[in-house]
């Protein structure tokens, strides 16, 4: 319940009780049909903060967005991370644009489509922020600007999530360019190594030398407060491809492996300090790892994700002053555990499915936007008990890791029966 009271302290309302609100300029304007919000952290929140609102919340996404386009109409491009309505430019890529496709696509109402996809376009049609080199290269070369495997990965699921929203539209054109442009992220793999890493604009030499453990706050840096073993697994958008890209299942799940059971060692002279919360070079302390223990779902191993996940939720939360291994960043945390602790997780908020991984609790309910009831259910659950050796959905046999968000809008019940050695078959995908 605190993790969830977490989750509820921000955005923070803005406008005032009349509607008025001050923008970045200091003039006053006044806005009548919703409430204006900031402080979004949207470089956290859009994993699972967000995704957790529109269950939760569903009219104050539709004011969070709202507030996205009047910052839009006069800057002319979606906000980055937004603190009393002032831009900060913290962090890297638009995960506003995430944000408005998940809304849209769950069938979210209150806000312009029209004008929110021409917000969303406009701002990735732009220069600055690395996007003129990713235009001319397909992505951003290392010697040109710092941090740019993080900045074009994430560019390349903003991509992505455009494409979604312009296939719903009818915008072909658009659908298409926005979706190869998604691909970027290949142009970073190297499979000698089978890290996503720093490249030359000339396209034929890696940024060398290369210590997948370094780590470089914010500058002089591929990473964006992390290192390659962090930043190699975001390709929310295209998983498959991306293990296809490692030599398949077996080679891919063996990396994952390795990333837990590496050695927690950072090495470099400037260290990000949001590395923390380690569990070998995963950091759970920081966003870029949350979806990473749910990526053996994709891999052929689903109990792995059960295994790690519960070693999360174990070892990375504690109801003590200091019980969280990293910054809340405005309810990120705490959603990550919100979700895993009831067995769901927003792998990619935009696809419209939950990942499975072990629940926690033996009964979760949870009411949907529309007020239908969906509950989750694990028989023998506990912490020996932390495999899923079965599962029904509305008495009906379950064998797959998702679950749509337009299935649990339907109401019922999820139905697992927990063991404490794993089902290998369950889960599989064929």
């Amino acid at each position: 319940y605190t993790a969830l009271y977490h989750t509820q302290i921000a955005p923070v309302t803005f406008s005032d009780i009349n509607g008025e609100l001050r923008k970045e300029n200091d003039s006053i304007v006044k806005v009548n049909d919703f409430t204006t919000y900031s402080t979004l952290s949207l470089w956290d929140t859009f994993r699972a903060e967000q995704p957790l609102l529109t269950i939760t919340n569903p009219d104050r996404v539709s004011d969070i967005i709202n507030s996205m386009l009047v910052y839009y109409k006069d800057k002319k491009v979606l906000p980055v991370w937004t603190l009393y309505a002032n831009e900060t430019n913290t962090m890297t890529g638009y995960h506003s644009i995430p944000v408005i496709a998940e809304a849209y696509l769950k069938g979210i109402k209150g806000f312009d489509i029209e004008k929110a996809y021409e917000a969303m376009k406009n701002t990735m049609m732009r220069d600055d922020r690395g996007l003129k080199y990713y235009k001319k290269y397909g992505y951003i070369p290392y010697n040109l600007l710092d941090e740019s495997v993080t900045i074009t990965l994430e560019y390349a699921y903003n991509d992505w999530c455009i494409a979604q929203i312009a296939k719903e539209l009818g915008k072909e054109e658009d659908y298409n360019y926005f979706l190869k442009r998604s691909n970027a992220y290949q142009f970073l793999f190297d499979k000698e190594t089978g890290f996503l890493r720093g490249k030359s604009e000339t396209g034929d030499a890696w940024h060398e030398p290369f210590d997948p453990k370094y780590s470089a706050h914010r500058v002089h840096a591929d990473y964006t407060e992390g290192n390659a073993w962090q930043h190699s697994w975001f390709v929310l958008h295209d998983t498959k491809k991306l293990i296809e890209l490692h030599g398949g299942n077996k080679n891919f799940t063996s990396k994952l492996e390795q990333l837990f059971t590496e050695s927690s060692e950072i090495t470099g002279d400037n260290v990000s300090v949001d590395i923390s919360g380690l569990i070998g070079q995963y950091a759970h302390g920081n966003e870029p790892s949350h979806h990473i223990a749910y990526m053996f779902n994709f891999a052929g191993k689903p109990w792995r994700t059960q295994y790690w996940v519960r070693e999360i939720l174990k070892t990375q939360y504690f109801a003590t002053p200091d019980g969280l291994s990293g910054n809340e960043d405005c309810g990120q945390m705490s959603a990550w555990y919100v979700f895993s602790a009831m067995g769901l997780y927003p792998y990619n908020p935009v696809s419209g499915t939950y990942q499975i991984a072990s629940p926690l609790f033996r009964r979760s309910t949870i009411k949907m936007s529309n007020n239908a009831i969906f509950t989750i259910i694990a028989d023998d659950a506990s912490d020996e008990n932390i495999y899923i050796q079965s599962a029904t959905l509305n008495d009906k046999e379950f064998n797959r890791t998702g679950i749509s968000h337009k299935e649990m809008l339907m109401g019922g019940t999820l139905h697992f029966k927990m063991g404490s050695t794993p089902n290998k078959n369950w889960g599989i995908l064929k």
